[in-house]
């Protein structure tokens, strides 16, 4: 591979580095009333790191025939805050990689990133905050809320309602009356991508009646909130199409961290084969089934993940391998299947990602510490009063107000970038004084 040329992503470096310096200048004010006061200044900070297309390189793409697809869906307008999380350099709606780094694959996948699970750092990206519609890979938000509440070996009865799914989508093969382990239910949804698991383990999770459903797409939505993944809005358990709902390659990072630290999902994802059981009543015979994500057969150290694929959403894919004492994780949206399919696609992620020397990194991904600090901060911020109150303008999310005013979602939006650059930096500091010594 050739080195991809440093005048390309100078831009974005430089705007990495000096955020660096911003954030170690801001790192001792500590969200406090000082460092509020020139808000205004921080938002125009803000806005002007985020989007600009003069800077943005293109992301590798093959030579390929438009695909036959119908038009994308709509997404939110985009917020300067929630765009620069994780760092400044991640606000693009093109290519971020390390300076004098090799060039990344050329991939069908509209925006990607390959992240370290284990430090946080982001190696690389393209587009990493830019709305995505997820398909099944969405099954994942509904593991990361999920899977701790719900006891594995519990056994339940499928409902009329759990086989409510779109026609001739993805199903493990459930049938109304059978019933089926919490295990097994979720080897259903990862290995088979079960839309019909993914209804009867979020109307169990959010209390097993007619409204658990919804509860649970709830709770997946704060679940995301909790975490920082600011561009997720569930509106189904499944990944099926719903209106409003989207993702991002950053945010997949983010819920896929939380999924790895899971040692349920871990063996989920690696399973290769299960049995699905005969039911009695009604008399149904059992059936093997197995998993669809090729990364795990065909990987050396590869940890599993998820595949994702709807006609309007396109292929997405999440896959996570361990090589050489690191542990790191691709995600990409909006793909199409040739020439390389989506865990393909996701393999030469993993590639790229691990010819680079560790340490690399053009941002990081926020950790759910980080988030409630921001929140914390944010909460403890006076509300504005007279004039500027009543403008009433509050950042734009995909699933409604937050309730912060914009001082409150600067004082947010400045904790996500200060406090990850800040440990980025230190963490850069000990490597250097451990090769000195």
């Amino acid at each position: 591979m050739s080195a991809h040329p440093a005048a390309a992503v100078g831009p974005a470096t430089a705007s990495f580095a000096s955020a660096s310096r911003d954030a170690a200048a801001l790192g001792s004010a500590s969200l406090g009333a000082a460092a509020l006061g020139s808000a205004s200044l921080g938002a125009a900070a803000l806005g002007s790191a985020s989007l600009g297309v003069a800077a943005e390189v293109p992301c590798p793409k093959p030579k390929i025939a438009k695909p036959s697809a119908p038009p994308r869906p709509t997404p939110p307008a985009e917020v300067a805050e929630d765009m620069a999380v994780g760092g400044p350099a991640l606000a693009t709606h093109g290519l971020i990689v390390p300076a004098g780094s090799p060039s990344p694959p050329a991939l069908t996948a509209t925006t990607w990133l390959v992240a370290d699970l284990d430090t946080g750092e982001v190696l690389g990206a393209c587009g990493p905050h830019v709305h995505q519609t997820p398909a099944s890979v969405q099954k994942m938000l509904l593991a990361a809320t999920a899977i701790d509440q719900l006891d594995p070996t519990q056994k339940m009865r499928v409902t009329k309602g759990d086989l409510d799914i779109e026609p001739n989508s993805s199903a493990v093969g459930l049938v109304v009356g059978g019933t089926y382990t919490i295990s097994t239910l979720w080897l259903g949804l990862m290995l088979n991508s079960g839309n019909d698991a993914a209804n009867a383990l979020a109307r169990l999770a959010g209390g097993g009646g007619a409204d658990g459903l919804q509860k649970t797409v709830a709770a997946m939505n704060a679940k995301a909130a909790s975490i920082g993944a600011r561009q997720t809005h569930a509106v189904t358990p499944s990944g099926l199409d719903g209106k409003g709902q989207f993702t991002s390659a950053y945010d997949l990072a983010l819920i896929a961290r939380v999924c790895f630290a899971s040692a349920d999902f871990r063996k989920y994802v690696l399973t290769k084969t299960a049995q699905m059981p005969a039911q009695k009543n009604p008399k149904v015979g059992g059936f093997q089934f197995q998993n669809e994500n090729k990364l795990i057969y065909n990987y050396p150290g590869a940890l599993g993940g998820k595949t994702g694929f709807t006609t309007l959403a396109r292929h997405s894919y999440v896959g996570a391998a361990t090589r050489d004492g690191r542990t790191l994780v691709a995600t990409l949206l909006g793909a199409e299947a040739r020439p390389l399919r989506g865990w393909e696609q996701g393999a030469a992620l993993l590639d790229w990602g691990f010819a680079l020397p560790a340490g690399t990194s053009v941002g990081k991904l926020v950790t759910p510490e980080e988030v409630a600090a921001a929140a914390k901060a944010a909460s403890a911020t006076p509300e504005l009063t007279g004039a500027v109150a009543g403008a009433g303008i509050q950042a734009a999310h995909p699933g409604g107000p937050t309730g912060f005013t914009v001082i409150a979602a600067v004082a947010v939006a400045v904790a996500l970038i200060a406090v990850p650059l800040l440990l980025l930096l230190t963490q850069r500091r000990q490597r250097r004084l451990q090769k000195s010594d």
